[in-house]
């Protein structure tokens, strides 16, 4: 998990080690200074990978990655830096 500044929201991804979106997602979470927690969700086997899945998709029925929950409500798909900044700033 990734360290950072606190913040007053939650911040948790779920990403693909691979995805350059997501990559950039993190990036950009790095460069506000913000703390979040994450999961590369290709990286994870069997039931694990099932578990997350079926948690995954009830954020996102839709299946774009990376996918940021903000406070466990708000989602937002794909790389969106400044809905992102909205909604964390």
């Amino acid at each position: 998990m990734l360290t950072g500044k606190m913040t007053k929201k939650s911040v948790f991804l779920y990403t693909l080690s691979t995805c350059v979106w997501c990559k950039k997602t993190k990036q950009l979470l790095i460069d506000m200074g913000i703390k979040y927690d994450y999961i590369d969700v290709d990286l994870l086997v069997g039931s694990e990978q099932d578990k997350v899945m079926k948690e995954f998709s009830k954020v996102n029925p839709q299946g774009g990655f990376p996918t940021v929950l903000i406070n466990k409500v708000k989602t937002i798909v794909g790389f969106q830096p400044d809905a992102i900044k909205e909604a964390l700033l």
